[in-house]
């Protein structure tokens, strides 16, 4: 499937693995403020933004975590859960009440293993996730701590 680098996952996966998924969402939310992970910590879950805002940052030594971008309804919150070590690479902060699909890491990872089919869908489109959110991390960074910025136009 050729879908955009962003492509939610209405867009990203064919309908039928879609709706596989679907039957493991648990409904959460989060109010305002809250961590939903820290950089380097345990990937065992990730989410679909239902309504909010989350904002994903980096740490950066001597400074306050730079936020490498804010996600908004229908995105995916975590990649990290899918590829070893199942560790968080940014951290994410509802950043607005936050209503959200919750699915559990390790059942996903096992039904893509025992469906090559789902597993393929599902990987080409969290690693599409994955390089948009790679450059925008780059891009951010540059924007905040080079002499002159990304000079990108975005």
């Amino acid at each position: 499937m050729n879908a955009p680098a962003t492509a939610t996952m209405l867009q990203g996966l064919p309908a039928e693995h879609r709706q596989r998924l679907m039957r493991f969402a648990r409904e959460v939310s989060f109010p305002q403020g809250t961590r939903l992970f820290e950089e380097g910590g345990r990937a065992d879950r990730f989410w679909i933004i239902r309504t909010g805002s989350v904002d994903l940052d980096m740490r950066v030594p001597g400074r306050r975590a730079a936020v490498i971008e804010t996600l908004r309804p229908n995105e995916l919150i975590g990649w990290s859960w899918l590829f070893a070590p199942h560790a968080w690479h940014l951290g994410a902060e509802a950043t607005s009440p936050v209503r959200a699909y919750e699915f559990d890491a390790p059942t996903i990872r096992s039904m893509c293993q025992d469906d090559p089919a789902l597993g393929a869908s599902v990987a080409q489109w969290v690693g599409g996730v994955l390089a948009h959110r790679l450059r925008s991390a780059r891009t951010r960074l540059l924007d905040l701590y080079a002499p002159y910025g990304s000079g990108s136009l975005l």
